[in-house]
C-alpha cells in the first residue's frame, strides 16, 4: 500500500504551493457548488443542491452522464434492499415506475426490473437526465468538460479551494469555474489530488489494521485462502472491465466484431479451461456456468438483456488486471489508450470464444447465441462508453473507513454505529483481482468476497484532510478493504446526496464543509427520506422514523437490535432509561404498557430540538 501525500501524474510527484494562480483572461463562471464528475454520486449531489435552493454546475468529461449504471451496471449492487434510501431509492422507484407505465404492471419487463433494482443502461441514463432536467433552473450540466489533475488547474486561498480550470473538449479551450463549495465526484479523485489532498493507492497489509482479506491473497471462490497468501501490502490496484449489455434476442442483436488488434495468444489458456471445466472454486446451482457463462457472470435485465460482468469463477474473463494499475494517477491520454486496449481485449475474448476452432463446437455455438444489444450505446458501436473504474485514488478524510466498520462487533450484532452517519449501506467486502493468472495458484491474486452486515457511513469519509471547501463523496476515504464495500453505486449516490446537502448548509451557515452542523445535516437528510441506520421493520417516511434514526445513532438501541418495534408498548425500564439519557425525566410522561416506542421517541425528539446545540451534542445512550 502506498500513502501518497501529493498528487501524481504518470507517477511524477508535483509540489503544490499554498496558492496556485488560475489561468488569467478566461471568463470566470460562478456557481454556489461546482461538481466535477457526472457519476451517479455527482448527479445526486447536484439534485440535492438544487432542492436545497442553491445553484450547481455539473461538469462531465464524456458526452453522457450517468457513470456505470448508464454503462452496463444494470444489476444494482446492494446486499440488503432498504439499507440505503434517499435519492438512490427515488432513482430505483422511478426505474420501476417507467417499466410499469411503459409495459404494464403485469409485464415481463416489470418482473425483470426486480422492483427497479435491475434496469437497461439507456433507461438509467434517461432517469438521471430527467432528474437533472427537473432542476434546470438551478443545475447547469456541461458535458465534454475535462478536468486534468494538475496543480495549475486549481486555485486555493488560505487552504480553501475557490476556483478550478476545466478543458472544454468541444472548443479546445480552458474554462474557469468558481464556487463556494466543490465536490469531487470522479471515480479517480482527480480534483482532490490536484488540490493537494493526501490519498491512498494499492493495498494495505494485514498488519496495518487487522482486516480480513488484506494484502496479497489467493483464495478459491467460497473457500479459505490458499498457498501464496502472505497478507503483505503493495501498490496493486484491483482490475477494471466493461459491464457488457448482452442479449440473445435476434431482433435486437449486433454481432461481436473481431477487433483490429486481435491477439489470439491472450486467450488460448481458455481452451483447456473449457475442456477440463477448470474453475477457481466452488459454484452453486444458481450460476449458469456453461457456454458464455464461463466467461461472464450474467444477471437478467428487462427486454432480454443482461448485465454481463467478469466471471469470478474463471481464470480468464473480462477483467484485465495489472495493466490498469497506472489509471488512478495517469492523465486522460493514457486512460483513453487503456480504455481502447480494454475494449479490444474484451471483444477479442468474446470473438475467440465464438469462433476459434480449437474450442469445442458445442461451446462455440452456445457463445454464438449472444451478441451486443443493438439499442444500447448507438453512438459507440453498441459497446459501453465507460470503463468500470472499481477503485481509483482513495482520498484521506477525517474518517478512514476500514473493514471493521462494516463487520459485526460480536456475533449477531451490528457493526459500529457512528453518530455522524450520513447513510446506511450494505454490501460484502469485495475486490476483483489485481494480477493476471499465475502458475499453480488457486485463483487470481486479490479476488474475494467477504460477508458484512448493514453498517453506518460516517460523514468524515467524504471530508478530505488539508483542503477546505471540498467534499469527496465518490473517491472516499478508506483502506482497500474498507473502500471495497463503499464503492457500490447505491452508497455512492447516498454519499453524493449527503455532500449536496452539506454544501447547502455550509453556504447558508457560512461554515466550512468540515464544520457543518451535523444535527442539521442529518435532519435534512431524514426529511429527504435517507436511511442513516438500518432497521428491518422501519422505513423512511413512516411515522416516528426521524426520531428513531436520531436516537438509534446515539445508542438508544442495543447493538443486537435490528427491530425498532415502533408500534409496540415500551417497557417501564426502557422508558426510564431513555428519559434519563435525554434528561427529560421531569418533562415527558408516558403510560406503562400503552405508550409505544415510537410515541416516546417522538416526544423525546421534540424535546431535544428545543435544546441548545451543545446539549444536543451531549445526548448519548450507553449501547
Amino acid at each position: 500500500m502506498i500513502r501518497v501525500m501529493l498528487p501524481i501524474l504518470f507517477f511524477c510527484t508535483i509540489l503544490i504551493p499554498i496558492v496556485v494562480s488560475p489561468i488569467q483572461g478566461e471568463e470566470l463562471r460562478q456557481y454556489d457548488v461546482v461538481i466535477v464528475g457526472g457519476t451517479p454520486g455527482g448527479i445526486m449531489a447536484a439534485v440535492a443542491v438544487a432542492r436545497g435552493g442553491h445553484t450547481a454546475v455539473l461538469l462531465e468529461r464524456t458526452a453522457h452522464i450517468g457513470g456505470l449504471p448508464a454503462n452496463g451496471l444494470g444489476a444494482t449492487d446492494i446486499g440488503t434492499r432498504g439499507a440505503t434510501g434517499g435519492l438512490f431509492l427515488e432513482f430505483v422507484q422511478r426505474i420501476h415506475r417507467y417499466y410499469v407505465e411503459t409495459y404494464g404492471p403485469n409485464s415481463r419487463q416489470v418482473k425483470d426490473c426486480s422492483d427497479g433494482y435491475h434496469f437497461e443502461p439507456r433507461i438509467a441514463e434517461m432517469i438521471f437526465e430527467t432528474m437533472l432536467a427537473e432542476h434546470a433552473s438551478k443545475v447547469t450540466v456541461f458535458k465534454l468538460r475535462q478536468f486534468d489533475a494538475l496543480p495549475e488547474h486549481v486555485h486555493l486561498e488560505n487552504g480553501k479551494l475557490t476556483q478550478i480550470t476545466i478543458f472544454n473538449r468541444e472548443t479546445n479551450k480552458p474554462e474557469r469555474y468558481a464556487g463556494t463549495v466543490f465536490i469531487d465526484a470522479t471515480y479517480e479523485g482527480d480534483l482532490a489530488a490536484a488540490a493537494g489532498v493526501p490519498y491512498r493507492l494499492g493495498r494495505e497489509g494485514q498488519d496495518e489494521y487487522g482486516e480480513p482479506m488484506a494484502g496479497r491473497l489467493y483464495k478459491p471462490w467460497r473457500e479459505p485462502p490458499g498457498d501464496g497468501s502472505t497478507g503483505f501490502g503493495d501498490n496493486a490496484v484491483q482490475a477494471y472491465n466493461y459491464r457488457l449489455c448482452l442479449t440473445r434476442d435476434p431482433n435486437n442483436q449486433a454481432p461481436i466484431p473481431k477487433p483490429e488488434r486481435y491477439n489470439r495468444d491472450e486467450f488460448v489458456s481458455l481452451i483447456d479451461d473449457v475442456k477440463l471445466n477448470r474453475t477457481t472454486g466452488k459454484y452453486g446451482s444458481e450460476m449458469a456456468f456453461e457456454g458464455i457463462g464461463k466467461l461472464v457472470n450474467m444477471v437478467l435485465l428487462p427486454n432480454g438483456k443482461t448485465d454481463a460482468n467478469n466471471q469470478h469463477l474463471a481464470f480468464l474473463s473480462t477483467d484485465l488486471p495489472e495493466e490498469n494499475w497506472p489509471w488512478p494517477t495517469s492523465g486522460w491520454d493514457w486512460r483513453d489508450r487503456y480504455a481502447e486496449r480494454l475494449r479490444e481485449y474484451t471483444l477479442g475474448l468474446l470473438w475467440f470464444a465464438q469462433h476459434d476452432s480449437a474450442l469445442p463446437e458445442d461451446f462455440r455455438q452456445r457463445c454464438l447465441e449472444w451478441g451486443l444489444a443493438k439499442d444500447e450505446y448507438g453512438d459507440n458501436q453498441n459497446f459501453p462508453r465507460q470503463v468500470y473504474v472499481r477503485e481509483g485514488r482513495r482520498i484521506e478524510g477525517e474518517h478512514l473507513f476500514i473493514a471493521h466498520d462494516a463487520l459485526p462487533m460480536k456475533e449477531n450484532s451490528r457493526p459500529p454505529i457512528y453518530a455522524d452517519s450520513i447513510t446506511a449501506s450494505h454490501y460484502s467486502l469485495d475486490s476483483h483481482a489485481v494480477r493476471k493468472r499465475e502458475p499453480d495458484r488457486v485463483h487470481l491474486d486479490g479476488f474475494f468476497s467477504y460477508p458484512t452486515k448493514p453498517y453506518t457511513v460516517p460523514y468524515g469519509v467524504i471530508v478530505p484532510k488539508k483542503v477546505d471547501g471540498l467534499l469527496t463523496p465518490v473517491p472516499v476515504s478508506g483502506t482497500h478493504i474498507g473502500f471495497s464495500t463503499l464503492r457500490m453505486e447505491p452508497c455512492w449516490m447516498a454519499m453524493g446526496q449527503a455532500a449536496g446537502v452539506a454544501a447547502c448548509i455550509s453556504i447558508e451557515d457560512k461554515a466550512t464543509p468540515r464544520n457543518v452542523n451535523l444535527f442539521k445535516l442529518q435532519r435534512e437528510l431524514l426529511k429527504q427520506q435517507a436511511t442513516l441506520v438500518y432497521f428491518q421493520d422501519a422505513q423512511p417516511g413512516e411515522p416516528h422514523y426521524e426520531a428513531l434514526q436520531f436516537f438509534a445513532l446515539r445508542g438508544y438501541y442495543s447493538s443486537n437490535d435490528w427491530q425498532a418495534k415502533l408500534n409496540q408498548p415500551v417497557s417501564s425500564a426502557l422508558a426510564r432509561q431513555w428519559l434519563g439519557w435525554t434528561g427529560a425525566q421531569q418533562t415527558i410522561h408516558y403510560q406503562a404498557g400503552k405508550t409505544t416506542h415510537g410515541e416516546l421517541l417522538d416526544a423525546l425528539y421534540e424535546y431535544v430540538q428545543q435544546q441548545p446545540e451543545e446539549r444536543i451534542q451531549e445526548i448519548q445512550g450507553e449501547s
